[in-house]
């Protein structure tokens, strides 16, 4: 018999935000000009000070040796003082597990929460990795759907009727990957209480934190509610507020036994994150948010010229984001039509479309869970965004 991988590796799904992204840079490498609205990176370099950091920390010798598993311990503790400055968590450093991005944060933190049977509420649209990895801890997710009508947010009516004798966690996530939606503190502080009240853990993803505009606000679910903090795990990193998706340095935040035991998982894995990396993450958290005020403010001009440019298309409906750094229409009104002699019935046939006719790369919304939309990062240049949008516009026009 020919050998086959484990059923639950063989269960997983691509990643569509990162099989778009490298079907897009496949076209570039064949000389196409090609805009991919794909991957979610900023589209500035690393601050200079944090590269610095890393020069240097090659050259010190102990760095060239193992480190401990849950992190330097030097960045466990700025983590912690950073986390109290920008979010008001009190937490000891002992709390806090370094990996290697947010992504292994994520799945350290489900690994160490899941067992098999558990079901995890998951409000749709929701971003592409998390239900693979509740499903590869043999979790089950229950998505909710919620739609532009409600702000692409999910309520406690919702979360009470899907509420389950083997629910184990929700998945709370704002500013919110894909949408841009954000929580106010009056709507976390009411998902919060109903959380404590149910007795269920609320895995929370705050990589988007710095990333909010207009007169949105961040918060954080443990400290709008303090009383859910026994059960709750924070997941952040550098990767999006500190222009680092390639240093691949996350973090989980949580009560001591989970950490504890996702310590343990992690000195099985991968053990301690490239020291390199920590050392300019350490530079990264310490440092002021100057380098992230100025991204936030093109951010911001690039998701109100996006957003208007994408309702301007006829059959396309865009709902400002508030935060992170993508936009989230619609394409309802343009499915069934006949566009360059095709007619897609999805926005996965759409996405096919438009990258093979405009060269415009987008994520259709299957991908999040949300089928008739689609995700576009406004994480790359003005003239950029205004040259892609130009492009499908006139393909749908």
């Amino acid at each position: 018999m020919r050998p086959m991988p484990s059923r639950r590796v063989l269960a997983i799904t691509e990643s569509q935000t990162l099989a778009i992204d490298s079907a897009a840079k496949a076209l570039k490498a064949q000389g196409e000009n090609v805009v991919s609205f794909g991957a979610g990176e900023p589209d500035f370099a690393t601050p200079d000070h944090i590269v610095d950091a890393a020069v240097q920390a090659c050259r010190h010798v102990p760095y060239h040796r193992y480190t401990p598993g849950p992190g330097l311990p030097e960045l466990r503790a700025a983590i912690a003082e950073k986390t109290r400055r920008d979010s008001g968590l009190e937490i000891s450093a002992s709390q806090v597990l370094v990996t290697n991005g947010g992504k292994h944060a994520l799945f350290n933190a489900f690994t160490s929460l899941v067992d098999e049977g558990d079901e995890v509420l998951l409000p749709a649209p929701y971003w592409v990795s998390y239900p693979e990895m509740i499903s590869l801890c043999g979790g089950k997710t229950v998505a909710l759907s919620t739609t532009a009508e409600t702000g692409f947010k999910v309520t406690v009516d919702q979360l009470e009727a899907a509420r389950t004798e083997a629910t184990k966690a929700l998945v709370f996530v704002s500013p919110s990957n894909p949408t841009g939606a954000v929580y106010s503190p009056e709507e976390i502080a009411e998902i919060g209480r109903w959380a404590v009240a149910a007795g269920i853990w609320v895995v929370t993803d705050e990589i988007y934190e710095h990333l909010v505009y207009g007169d949105n606000l961040f918060s954080s679910l443990p400290v709008v509610v303090p009383d859910a903090r026994e059960r709750c795990i924070v997941v952040n990193g550098v990767a999006k507020s500190y222009a680092m998706t390639g240093w691949r340095v996350g973090w989980m935040i949580g009560p001591p036994e989970v950490v504890k035991a996702a310590i343990s998982l992690q000195s099985h894995s991968t053990s301690n994150v490239s020291n390199i990396a920590q050392a300019a993450a350490l530079a990264a958290v310490s440092g002021d948010l100057e380098a992230v005020a100025t991204m936030r403010e093109a951010f911001d001009r690039r998701r109100l010229t996006m957003t208007k440019m994408l309702n301007d298309i006829e059959g396309v409906s865009c709902v400002e984001p508030q935060g992170a750094f993508y936009c989230f229409p619609s394409f309802e009104g343009v499915l069934g039509r006949t566009i360059a002699g095709q007619e897609p019935s999805s926005s996965l046939e759409l996405a096919a479309l438009v990258l093979d006719q405009a060269k415009v790369a987008i994520v259709p919304g299957e991908a999040f869970g949300a089928p008739g939309y689609a995700r576009f990062s406004y994480a790359l240049s003005d003239d950029d965004i205004v040259e892609g949008l130009r492009r499908l516009g006139e393909l749908l026009g």
